[in-house]
């Protein structure tokens, strides 16, 4: 029986007396919460007020596969200041609060995706029942975004799940699955999906019978048991104001290590939480905080990330529908063909075949996902039945049978045009007329690889980034000749595999290494003066990319970046090229992490784990002094304007399709510092003209390799931007 029914939410009313709150935007896939609908809320709650027949209510989605996915990130974009957030966040909290105040048992359904207010709404029921499926998962990932928990989910959950694990979860955004989310007390009941709605009922009237509810949240704050390694964490230091600031302190130490002090959301996390514990209006303090974030550069720059990246799955790329791919062939079971192989077996649900030279090459496939597979049983993310059927995707093999019905084939060997030449004659010869051919290569133009192709319209370039099933991105680069339904259909199926897909012109080096050499060889060109490795990797981690341009190197491994340097200095000049004293790192057979000689020390475990205390030999071998005159503000501008400059340059060629691409390529391939909003935001922060300036700055130190890109020239001079807004 339906009693109320507003433009996104439904009540109905059970024979028994439970009360189904439905939430399903019209129009959209998704549920996202919006400013309005406190209103329409308010009107559900009157109605539910004014009905004595409701003796419970289970609070559920309309969406066939995600309950609320949270804000609406535009509604956020579009606050000019904060006092506009705080009231949106109060507005939420108000509207929670009455909910709660109905004295009601309220229940949580919840299938598909709770993130943000969506989990947020689901902690302010009584209880909350998740389906076992794969695609339920819960989280408060806002720090993701530079803003905070704002619809009270650093005063809830905490309470809910213990401090440790609130700021893990709130600290870093992640996403908990159902088992997990029951485990840490998260969720009170998991069931199969046909099972949802009857356990929430089932749970609402076992909560009517309970009696009272008013203490109903504070008794949840006790652990189980005092003897568990989280009930004693609880007991003896969550329960007391010293042992609260001995977590926050703790906490806060690793959040800076983390961000290097460059996103202040953890920061206001922490006092978030610390105030749901000290007496004060932890809700008010939430929503001041809140306010704060999201008009900050660096929430502004993650939003424009979050747009950017969302645009870019649903574009299309050429007039040509895409071929459906069911099978996957992976020529090398290296760690990048075995990767590739993994994400298609799992993400992409096809099957996959990969062929090596030996049964035991061949065989590390195998090993590979079987390992990552074994992780997640452990995790309880995956069922038992489920991991056999994903490992029943993927066959290897020593030859090409097993091949002849592929829809694709990608190769993942080594850096050597002849070899992948004949592997584009081997799959023409082993496979139908209409099999893809894809290159992984990371530097040699595709047309070469396509020169003795008898269809080249069916090669492309497929750059993945390692480790595969990490990395975000995928880089698809077409030829002058790759038929459109060929493009498409790779990035259609990059995107099933879980990717964030840009497409980029064929020359050497693409986009993504292209900018990435400058950077790079400008670090080696310090060390060459003998400014200390570990100087300037611990300045540009600072500055805010993951690990820092030697180490880096090591981790790609110099042997890979010497081979792709002539490559890039052939296409574009000496700019490219490292320092030639580096040439004796190889004959001194320094490969990196591989072989455990670089430019860093690695321990003896058999597992390659870098101990950040640099090799001091290096510095012998290249026969320069180590000194520290350098300043950190000095060596990061230097690389990260070489690698801006040329990524302008990319823009100029059509390298890339514009400065969005630009930036999402280098954020989510290389690292770029997300809160800096890629290299063209960057410029735009800075200024064309104050960018220029220093990059003549530096040429009339350094030279032609600081030749400032045309476009930036002109830019200056007409004071003009990347981006209009």
């Amino acid at each position: 029986m339906e009693i109320k029914k507003t433009s996104s939410f439904t009540l109905n009313l059970r024979d028994d007396g439970v009360a189904l709150l439905t939430m399903d935007v019209p129009g959209e896939s998704t549920n996202t919460l919006r400013s309005e609908f406190a209103e329409e809320a308010r009107e559900i709650i009157a109605a539910i007020r004014g009905e004595r027949r409701i003796q419970g209510i289970v609070l559920r989605s309309g969406k066939s596969d995600s309950f609320i996915v949270g804000a609406d990130i535009n509604m956020l974009k579009k606050v000019e200041r904060p006092e506009q957030a705080e009231v949106l966040s109060r507005d939420g909290h108000a509207v929670m609060k009455e909910l709660q105040d109905l004295n009601l048992p309220l229940v949580a359904a919840i299938h598909g995706a709770a993130l943000g207010g969506g989990l947020e709404f689901a902690l302010c029921c009584h209880e909350r029942v998740l389906t076992d499926d794969e695609k339920t998962q819960v989280g408060l990932p806002e720090v993701q975004l530079g803003v905070l928990p704002g619809g009270g989910g650093t005063q809830r959950l905490p309470k809910l799940i213990g401090i440790p694990n609130a700021l893990d979860m709130m600290l870093t955004g992640k996403k908990v699955r159902a088992q997990q989310a029951l485990k840490m007390g998260l969720a009170d009941e998991v069931v199969p999906k046909a099972n949802l709605e009857k356990a929430a009922i089932k749970r609402v009237h076992a909560l009517k019978n309970n009696g009272s509810l008013s203490s109903y949240f504070e008794k949840r704050r006790k652990p189980a048991s005092i003897f568990s390694g989280p009930g004693f964490m609880r007991v003896v230091l969550e329960s007391n104001p010293f042992g609260r600031n001995v977590i926050f302190e703790k906490a806060r130490k690793s959040a800076r290590a983390k961000t290097q002090g460059n996103y202040p959301a953890p920061d206001k996390i922490i006092d978030c939480v610390a105030a749901a514990f000290s007496g004060d209006d932890g809700f008010a303090v939430e929503a001041k905080k809140f306010g704060e974030l999201v008009v900050t550069p660096v929430a502004r720059q993650l939003m424009n990330i979050f747009f950017a990246s969302t645009a870019l799955k649903k574009e299309k790329f050429a007039d040509a529908e895409a071929r459906e791919v069911n099978k996957l062939g992976v020529l090398g079971a290296g760690l990048m063909g075995a990767g590739i192989a993994f994400i298609s077996v799992d993400k992409a649900e096809v099957t996959a075949r990969v062929k090596d030279r030996d049964d035991k090459s061949a065989g590390h496939a195998i090993e590979y996902t079987h390992k990552i597979v074994s992780e997640r049983q452990k995790k309880r993310r995956i069922k038992s039945n489920d991991a056999a059927v994903l490992k029943s995707r993927l066959t290897v093999s020593t030859d090409y049978r097993g091949f002849k019905d592929a829809d694709i084939v990608i190769e993942a060997v080594f850096e050597d045009l002849k070899l992948k030449q004949s592997m584009v004659k081997d799959i023409e010869t082993h496979c139908r007329k209409d099999t893809i051919f894809a290159t992984n290569t990371s530097s040699i133009p595709i047309y070469k690889i396509a020169e003795t192709a008898e269809r080249p319209e069916n090669v492309l370039g497929m750059h993945y980034f390692s480790p595969v099933e990490k990395m975000p991105l995928l880089e698809i680069i077409k030829t002058d000749k790759t038929a459109d339904w060929v493009l498409n259909t790779a990035v259609e199926f990059g995107r099933e595999q879980g990717k964030t897909v840009i497409v980029v012109k064929d020359e050497a080096g693409f986009y993504v290494n292209r900018i990435l050499a400058p950077y790079m060889n400008e670090a080696g060109h310090m060390v060459a003066s003998g400014v200390p490795i570990d100087l300037i990797d611990k300045a540009l981690k600072k500055f805010g990319f993951p690990v820092g341009p030697i180490n880096l190197l090591d981790e790609v491994g110099i042997d890979v970046g010497t081979k792709v340097a002539p490559i890039l200095a052939d296409a574009f000049g000496d700019r490219m090229n490292p320092p030639k004293v580096f040439e004796k790192l190889l004959k001194d057979n320094r490969l990196g992490k591989k072989n455990k000689r670089g430019f860093y020390q690695y321990n003896g475990d058999g597992k390659g784990k870098s101990d950040k205390t640099v090799d001091e030999s290096v510095y012998e071998l290249l026969g320069v002094k180590p000194n520290q005159t350098l300043a950190e503000d000095d060596i990061c501008e230097r690389c990260v304007l070489m690698m801006v400059n040329e990524a302008i340059r990319c823009l100029d060629e059509g390298i890339i399709r514009n400065a969005r691409d630009g930036d999402i390529g280098a954020i989510f391939g290389i690292g770029f510092p997300p809160f800096l909003g890629g290299p063209f935001r960057y410029v735009d922060s800075l200024g064309s003209a104050g960018v220029l300036a220093r990059m003549k700055h530096w040429q009339s130190m350094f030279g032609e390799r600081f030749t400032p890109a045309e476009r930036l020239v002109n830019m200056a001079e007409n004071n003009e931007r990347f981006y209009s807004n």
